[in-house]
Protein backbone atom coordinates (compact mmCIF):
# COMPACT_ATOMS: atom_id res chain seq x y z
CA UNK A 1 0.00 0.00 0.00
CA UNK A 2 1.25 3.44 -0.88
CA UNK A 3 2.63 5.70 1.83
CA UNK A 4 1.27 8.86 0.26
CA UNK A 5 2.85 11.16 2.85
CA UNK A 6 6.35 9.81 2.21
CA UNK A 7 5.80 9.76 -1.55
CA UNK A 8 4.70 13.39 -1.62
CA UNK A 9 7.57 14.44 0.62
CA UNK A 10 10.02 12.63 -1.65
CA UNK A 11 8.63 14.24 -4.79
CA UNK A 12 8.70 17.68 -3.16
CA UNK A 13 12.46 17.34 -2.67
CA UNK A 14 13.01 17.08 -6.42
CA UNK A 15 10.13 18.87 -8.14
CA UNK A 16 8.18 22.09 -7.74
CA UNK A 17 4.66 20.68 -7.83
CA UNK A 18 2.76 23.65 -6.49
CA UNK A 19 -0.25 24.72 -8.59
CA UNK A 20 1.12 26.89 -11.40
CA UNK A 21 -1.31 28.91 -13.55
CA UNK A 22 1.55 30.31 -15.65
CA UNK A 23 2.89 26.85 -16.47
CA UNK A 24 -0.64 25.67 -17.14
CA UNK A 25 -1.14 28.52 -19.61
CA UNK A 26 2.08 27.60 -21.41
CA UNK A 27 0.69 24.11 -21.94
CA UNK A 28 -2.53 25.29 -23.54
CA UNK A 29 -2.21 22.78 -26.39
CA UNK A 30 -2.50 19.88 -23.96
CA UNK A 31 -5.26 21.55 -21.98
CA UNK A 32 -7.31 22.09 -25.13
CA UNK A 33 -7.77 18.31 -25.32
CA UNK A 34 -9.56 18.22 -21.96
CA UNK A 35 -10.83 21.71 -21.09
CA UNK A 36 -14.44 20.59 -21.40
CA UNK A 37 -14.04 18.20 -18.47
CA UNK A 38 -11.07 19.60 -16.50
CA UNK A 39 -11.44 23.02 -14.88
CA UNK A 40 -8.71 25.69 -15.19
CA UNK A 41 -8.00 25.37 -11.48
CA UNK A 42 -7.58 21.59 -11.74
CA UNK A 43 -5.33 22.02 -14.77
CA UNK A 44 -3.14 24.44 -12.83
CA UNK A 45 -2.76 21.68 -10.21
CA UNK A 46 -2.05 18.97 -12.78
CA UNK A 47 0.30 20.95 -15.06
CA UNK A 48 3.46 20.67 -12.90
CA UNK A 49 3.04 16.89 -12.73
CA UNK A 50 2.42 16.63 -16.47
CA UNK A 51 5.49 18.73 -17.25
CA UNK A 52 7.68 16.73 -14.86
CA UNK A 53 6.48 13.37 -16.19
CA UNK A 54 6.95 14.33 -19.83
CA UNK A 55 10.49 15.53 -19.12
CA UNK A 56 11.30 12.43 -17.08
CA UNK A 57 10.06 10.11 -19.86
CA UNK A 58 12.86 11.41 -22.07
CA UNK A 59 15.47 10.93 -19.34
CA UNK A 60 14.34 7.38 -18.61
CA UNK A 61 13.73 6.37 -22.24
CA UNK A 62 10.17 5.57 -21.19
CA UNK A 63 6.81 5.32 -22.89
CA UNK A 64 3.38 5.46 -21.25
CA UNK A 65 0.67 3.11 -22.49
CA UNK A 66 -2.70 4.24 -21.15
CA UNK A 67 -6.01 2.45 -21.21
CA UNK A 68 -9.16 4.29 -22.25
CA UNK A 69 -10.31 4.25 -18.60
CA UNK A 70 -7.50 6.49 -17.39
CA UNK A 71 -8.40 9.96 -16.16
CA UNK A 72 -8.18 12.82 -18.70
CA UNK A 73 -5.01 14.31 -17.18
CA UNK A 74 -3.20 11.00 -17.82
CA UNK A 75 -4.98 10.11 -21.05
CA UNK A 76 -4.35 13.49 -22.70
CA UNK A 77 -1.49 14.88 -20.64
CA UNK A 78 1.20 12.21 -20.45
CA UNK A 79 0.13 9.11 -22.42
CA UNK A 80 2.09 8.29 -25.55
CA UNK A 81 -0.39 5.68 -26.72
CA UNK A 82 -4.00 5.12 -25.66
CA UNK A 83 -6.43 2.36 -26.47
CA UNK A 84 -8.25 -0.76 -25.39
CA UNK A 85 -6.57 -3.94 -24.20
CA UNK A 86 -5.97 -5.28 -27.71
CA UNK A 87 -4.54 -1.99 -28.99
CA UNK A 88 -2.22 -1.69 -25.99
CA UNK A 89 -1.07 -5.30 -26.31
CA UNK A 90 -0.22 -4.74 -29.96
CA UNK A 91 1.51 -1.44 -29.18
CA UNK A 92 3.53 -3.14 -26.44
CA UNK A 93 5.13 -5.31 -29.13
CA UNK A 94 6.11 -2.24 -31.16
CA UNK A 95 7.58 0.27 -28.69
CA UNK A 96 11.31 0.94 -28.88
CA UNK A 97 11.77 2.54 -25.47
CA UNK A 98 13.46 0.58 -22.69
CA UNK A 99 10.83 1.39 -20.07
CA UNK A 100 7.07 0.91 -20.31
CA UNK A 101 4.81 2.62 -17.78
CA UNK A 102 1.38 1.02 -17.79
CA UNK A 103 -1.52 3.39 -17.29
CA UNK A 104 -3.98 0.68 -16.37
CA UNK A 105 -4.43 -2.26 -14.05
CA UNK A 106 -1.99 -5.00 -13.12
CA UNK A 107 -2.92 -7.62 -15.73
CA UNK A 108 -2.25 -5.04 -18.45
CA UNK A 109 1.23 -4.42 -17.07
CA UNK A 110 1.80 -8.18 -16.91
CA UNK A 111 0.78 -8.44 -20.57
CA UNK A 112 3.31 -5.77 -21.52
CA UNK A 113 6.00 -7.62 -19.55
CA UNK A 114 5.04 -10.94 -21.15
CA UNK A 115 5.44 -9.40 -24.58
CA UNK A 116 8.63 -7.53 -23.59
CA UNK A 117 10.55 -9.71 -21.12
CA UNK A 118 13.72 -7.67 -21.71
CA UNK A 119 12.11 -4.31 -20.93
CA UNK A 120 11.41 -2.67 -17.59
CA UNK A 121 7.64 -2.48 -17.05
CA UNK A 122 6.32 -0.24 -14.30
CA UNK A 123 2.81 0.08 -12.92
CA UNK A 124 2.35 3.21 -10.82
CA UNK A 125 0.41 1.29 -8.16
CA UNK A 126 0.78 -2.49 -7.84
CA UNK A 127 -2.51 -2.53 -5.94
CA UNK A 128 -4.36 -1.60 -9.13
CA UNK A 129 -5.92 -5.02 -9.53
CA UNK A 130 -9.05 -6.23 -11.29
CA UNK A 131 -12.07 -8.03 -9.83
CA UNK A 132 -12.49 -9.97 -13.07
CA UNK A 133 -8.87 -11.11 -13.24
CA UNK A 134 -9.02 -12.17 -9.61
CA UNK A 135 -12.13 -14.30 -10.19
CA UNK A 136 -10.24 -17.19 -11.79
CA UNK A 137 -6.99 -19.11 -11.32
CA UNK A 138 -5.11 -21.67 -13.38
CA UNK A 139 -6.89 -24.33 -11.30
CA UNK A 140 -10.19 -22.94 -12.57
CA UNK A 141 -8.99 -23.42 -16.14
CA UNK A 142 -8.18 -27.06 -15.40
CA UNK A 143 -11.61 -27.49 -13.83
CA UNK A 144 -13.25 -26.25 -17.05
CA UNK A 145 -11.05 -28.49 -19.20
CA UNK A 146 -12.12 -31.50 -17.12
CA UNK A 147 -15.80 -30.64 -17.68
CA UNK A 148 -15.39 -30.12 -21.42
CA UNK A 149 -12.57 -32.38 -22.66
CA UNK A 150 -10.99 -31.23 -25.88
CA UNK A 151 -12.63 -27.80 -25.88
CA UNK A 152 -10.19 -24.92 -26.43
CA UNK A 153 -9.90 -22.31 -23.70
CA UNK A 154 -10.28 -18.71 -24.80
CA UNK A 155 -9.32 -16.44 -21.90
CA UNK A 156 -10.01 -12.75 -21.72
CA UNK A 157 -6.89 -10.62 -21.42
CA UNK A 158 -8.37 -9.45 -18.11
CA UNK A 159 -6.58 -12.38 -16.43
CA UNK A 160 -3.33 -13.07 -14.64
CA UNK A 161 -0.25 -14.38 -16.40
CA UNK A 162 -0.82 -17.80 -14.82
CA UNK A 163 -4.31 -18.01 -16.32
CA UNK A 164 -3.07 -16.90 -19.72
CA UNK A 165 -0.37 -19.56 -19.53
CA UNK A 166 -3.01 -22.21 -18.85
CA UNK A 167 -5.15 -21.07 -21.81
CA UNK A 168 -5.00 -21.82 -25.53
CA UNK A 169 -5.55 -18.27 -26.75
CA UNK A 170 -6.54 -14.90 -25.37
CA UNK A 171 -9.20 -12.49 -26.54
CA UNK A 172 -10.37 -8.95 -25.83
CA UNK A 173 -13.85 -7.51 -26.01
CA UNK A 174 -13.03 -6.20 -29.49
CA UNK A 175 -12.16 -9.59 -30.97
CA UNK A 176 -13.87 -12.15 -28.72
CA UNK A 177 -16.56 -13.16 -31.23
CA UNK A 178 -14.08 -13.58 -34.07
CA UNK A 179 -11.62 -15.51 -31.90
CA UNK A 180 -14.34 -17.89 -30.67
CA UNK A 181 -15.70 -18.44 -34.17
CA UNK A 182 -12.18 -19.22 -35.42
CA UNK A 183 -11.77 -22.14 -33.00
CA UNK A 184 -12.08 -25.54 -34.67
CA UNK A 185 -14.06 -27.15 -31.86
CA UNK A 186 -17.87 -26.89 -31.70
CA UNK A 187 -17.60 -26.19 -27.96
CA UNK A 188 -15.45 -23.32 -26.74
CA UNK A 189 -14.61 -22.49 -23.13
CA UNK A 190 -14.52 -18.76 -22.31
CA UNK A 191 -13.06 -17.40 -19.10
CA UNK A 192 -13.52 -15.53 -16.87
CA UNK A 193 -16.26 -13.05 -17.90
CA UNK A 194 -19.67 -14.74 -17.96
CA UNK A 195 -21.38 -11.75 -19.56
CA UNK A 196 -18.89 -11.32 -22.38
CA UNK A 197 -19.25 -15.06 -23.01
CA UNK A 198 -23.05 -14.86 -23.02
CA UNK A 199 -23.00 -11.90 -25.39
CA UNK A 200 -20.61 -13.77 -27.69
CA UNK A 201 -22.80 -16.88 -27.50
CA UNK A 202 -25.80 -14.84 -28.64
CA UNK A 203 -23.97 -14.06 -31.90
CA UNK A 204 -21.86 -17.18 -32.40
CA UNK A 205 -22.65 -20.56 -33.95
CA UNK A 206 -20.44 -22.20 -31.31
CA UNK A 207 -21.51 -23.79 -28.04
CA UNK A 208 -19.92 -21.31 -25.64
CA UNK A 209 -19.46 -22.43 -22.03
CA UNK A 210 -18.02 -20.09 -19.45
CA UNK A 211 -16.60 -19.36 -16.04
CA UNK A 212 -18.94 -17.31 -13.78
CA UNK A 213 -16.76 -14.21 -13.32
CA UNK A 214 -17.78 -10.59 -13.86
CA UNK A 215 -16.54 -7.00 -13.71
CA UNK A 216 -17.63 -4.92 -10.72
CA UNK A 217 -18.14 -1.90 -12.98
CA UNK A 218 -20.26 -3.46 -15.71
CA UNK A 219 -22.29 -5.96 -13.69
CA UNK A 220 -23.93 -3.07 -11.82
CA UNK A 221 -25.79 -1.78 -14.86
CA UNK A 222 -29.44 -2.85 -15.07
CA UNK A 223 -31.69 -3.03 -18.14
CA UNK A 224 -34.61 -1.43 -16.30
CA UNK A 225 -32.45 1.59 -15.45
CA UNK A 226 -31.56 2.08 -19.10
CA UNK A 227 -35.19 1.78 -20.14
CA UNK A 228 -36.16 4.36 -17.53
CA UNK A 229 -33.47 6.72 -18.74
CA UNK A 230 -34.53 6.32 -22.35
CA UNK A 231 -38.11 7.18 -21.37
CA UNK A 232 -36.84 10.43 -19.84
CA UNK A 233 -34.48 11.18 -22.74
CA UNK A 234 -36.01 9.49 -25.81
CA UNK A 235 -33.34 10.67 -28.26
CA UNK A 236 -30.39 9.32 -26.25
CA UNK A 237 -28.14 6.72 -27.85
CA UNK A 238 -27.07 4.03 -25.39
CA UNK A 239 -23.68 2.44 -26.03
CA UNK A 240 -22.78 -0.55 -23.84
CA UNK A 241 -19.63 -2.52 -23.20
CA UNK A 242 -20.03 -6.30 -23.73
CA UNK A 243 -18.92 -6.98 -20.16
CA UNK A 244 -22.45 -5.83 -19.25
CA UNK A 245 -25.20 -8.42 -18.76
CA UNK A 246 -26.94 -9.47 -22.00
CA UNK A 247 -30.17 -7.80 -20.86
CA UNK A 248 -28.27 -4.50 -20.75
CA UNK A 249 -26.63 -5.06 -24.12
CA UNK A 250 -30.08 -5.80 -25.56
CA UNK A 251 -31.19 -2.29 -24.58
CA UNK A 252 -28.21 -0.62 -26.27
CA UNK A 253 -28.04 1.00 -29.68
CA UNK A 254 -24.48 -0.28 -29.98
CA UNK A 255 -22.23 -2.62 -27.99
CA UNK A 256 -18.49 -2.87 -28.36
CA UNK A 257 -15.05 -2.61 -26.82
CA UNK A 258 -13.79 0.71 -25.55
CA UNK A 259 -12.13 1.42 -28.89
CA UNK A 260 -15.29 0.34 -30.68
CA UNK A 261 -17.37 2.65 -28.51
CA UNK A 262 -15.09 5.58 -29.27
CA UNK A 263 -15.24 4.88 -33.00
CA UNK A 264 -19.02 4.51 -33.00
CA UNK A 265 -19.56 7.80 -31.19
CA UNK A 266 -17.09 9.63 -33.45
CA UNK A 267 -18.63 8.17 -36.60
CA UNK A 268 -22.25 8.74 -35.60
CA UNK A 269 -21.98 11.88 -33.43
CA UNK A 270 -25.31 11.44 -31.64
CA UNK A 271 -26.74 14.55 -30.02
CA UNK A 272 -26.96 12.67 -26.71
CA UNK A 273 -25.04 9.57 -25.70
CA UNK A 274 -24.85 7.45 -22.60
CA UNK A 275 -21.74 5.28 -22.40
CA UNK A 276 -22.56 2.22 -20.32
CA UNK A 277 -19.04 1.57 -19.13
CA UNK A 278 -16.37 3.15 -16.89
CA UNK A 279 -16.71 6.87 -16.13
CA UNK A 280 -13.56 8.20 -17.75
CA UNK A 281 -14.53 7.02 -21.23
CA UNK A 282 -16.87 9.93 -21.88
CA UNK A 283 -14.49 12.43 -20.29
CA UNK A 284 -11.61 11.37 -22.52
CA UNK A 285 -13.47 11.94 -25.78
CA UNK A 286 -15.72 14.83 -24.76
CA UNK A 287 -13.48 17.64 -26.01
CA UNK A 288 -13.05 16.12 -29.45
CA UNK A 289 -16.82 15.75 -29.77
CA UNK A 290 -18.34 19.05 -28.59
CA UNK A 291 -21.55 18.30 -30.49
CA UNK A 292 -22.26 15.26 -28.28
CA UNK A 293 -23.94 15.64 -24.90
CA UNK A 294 -22.61 12.79 -22.77
CA UNK A 295 -25.21 11.68 -20.27
CA UNK A 296 -24.71 10.31 -16.81
CA UNK A 297 -24.81 8.03 -14.87
CA UNK A 298 -21.65 5.99 -15.12
CA UNK A 299 -19.79 3.58 -12.86
CA UNK A 300 -16.22 4.19 -11.72
CA UNK A 301 -13.55 1.48 -11.55
CA UNK A 302 -11.77 1.86 -8.18
CA UNK A 303 -8.78 -0.09 -9.49
CA UNK A 304 -8.20 2.09 -12.55
CA UNK A 305 -8.48 5.17 -10.38
CA UNK A 306 -5.54 4.03 -8.26
CA UNK A 307 -3.35 5.24 -11.13
CA UNK A 308 -2.79 8.97 -10.64
CA UNK A 309 -0.41 11.58 -12.00
CA UNK A 310 1.61 11.73 -8.79
CA UNK A 311 1.98 7.95 -8.72
CA UNK A 312 3.09 7.95 -12.36
CA UNK A 313 5.70 10.57 -11.50
CA UNK A 314 6.85 8.68 -8.39
CA UNK A 315 7.15 5.40 -10.28
CA UNK A 316 9.24 7.00 -13.04
CA UNK A 317 11.32 9.03 -10.59
CA UNK A 318 12.21 6.07 -8.39
CA UNK A 319 11.89 3.33 -11.05
CA UNK A 320 9.86 1.34 -8.54
CA UNK A 321 6.63 -0.63 -8.80
CA UNK A 322 8.27 -2.87 -11.40
CA UNK A 323 6.30 -5.83 -12.74
CA UNK A 324 7.90 -9.27 -12.88
CA UNK A 325 6.55 -12.48 -14.40
CA UNK A 326 8.13 -15.89 -13.89
CA UNK A 327 9.95 -16.72 -17.16
CA UNK A 328 8.37 -20.17 -17.48
CA UNK A 329 4.89 -18.72 -16.97
CA UNK A 330 5.71 -15.82 -19.25
CA UNK A 331 6.76 -18.10 -22.11
CA UNK A 332 3.47 -20.02 -22.00
CA UNK A 333 1.36 -16.90 -21.55
CA UNK A 334 3.14 -15.22 -24.46
CA UNK A 335 1.95 -17.98 -26.77
CA UNK A 336 -1.69 -17.33 -25.85
CA UNK A 337 -1.36 -13.56 -26.24
CA UNK A 338 0.64 -13.78 -29.46
CA UNK A 339 -1.90 -16.21 -30.95
CA UNK A 340 -4.57 -13.61 -30.26
CA UNK A 341 -2.55 -10.83 -31.88
CA UNK A 342 -1.63 -12.96 -34.90
CA UNK A 343 -5.20 -14.15 -35.42
CA UNK A 344 -6.55 -10.62 -35.01
CA UNK A 345 -4.16 -9.37 -37.67
CA UNK A 346 -5.08 -12.28 -39.95
CA UNK A 347 -8.80 -11.59 -39.50
CA UNK A 348 -8.28 -7.85 -39.98
CA UNK A 349 -9.72 -6.91 -36.61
Amino acid sequence: MFDLVSMRAGLAEHYDLAPNPELAASMADLYARMDRVVSPADWAIAAPYVAAINALKKERDAVILAHNYMTPDIYHGVADFVGDSLQLAIKATEVKEKVIVQGGVHFMAETSKILNPEKTVLIPDVAAGCSLAESITAAGIEEMRAKYPGAPVVSYVNTTAEVKAASDICCTSSNALQIVNAMESDTVIMTPDQYLAQNVANESHKNVVYWPGSCIVHEEYKAEDLRAYREMVPDVKIIAHPECPPSVVAEADYSGSTSGIIKWVRDNKPAKAMLVTECSMASNIADSLPEVDFAKPCNMCPYMKKITLEKVLWSLHTMTEEVFVDPEVSDKARLAVQRMIDLSVKLGI
